[in-house]
């Protein structure tokens, strides 16, 4: 844990040194969420910002469906096929 006292500069910028930033694994560019207490004081929480174009892949449906499918792969529950006419025949056959 660390303890140290920053200033805010120009503009409400402050600068988290290279020691925290290490430890916290971030990066420049990286984004945080900034939470204000209930007695003022702040809190810095890392966040990964998905583009909404990928935001459907973190769905709980979508992941219970990508842990399914993990599952059925670990499993052996899968079938591969050398061409297109194969998989067809796979699907047209009565199990």
């Amino acid at each position: 844990m660390y303890n140290i006292i920053l200033q805010i500069r120009s503009n409400g910028q402050i600068t988290l040194p290279a020691s925290i930033r290490r430890e916290a694994n971030l990066q420049e560019g990286d984004t945080l969420e900034v939470i204000v207490e209930a007695d003022g004081s702040l809190r810095l929480i890392p966040k990964v910002v998905i583009d909404r174009s990928q935001a459907y892949f973190w769905t709980e449906r979508w992941q219970s469906g990508e842990r399914e499918a993990q599952a059925d792969l670990e499993a052996g529950r899968v079938h591969r096929f050398e061409n297109v006419d194969e998989a067809l025949d796979f699907l047209d056959t009565p199990e």
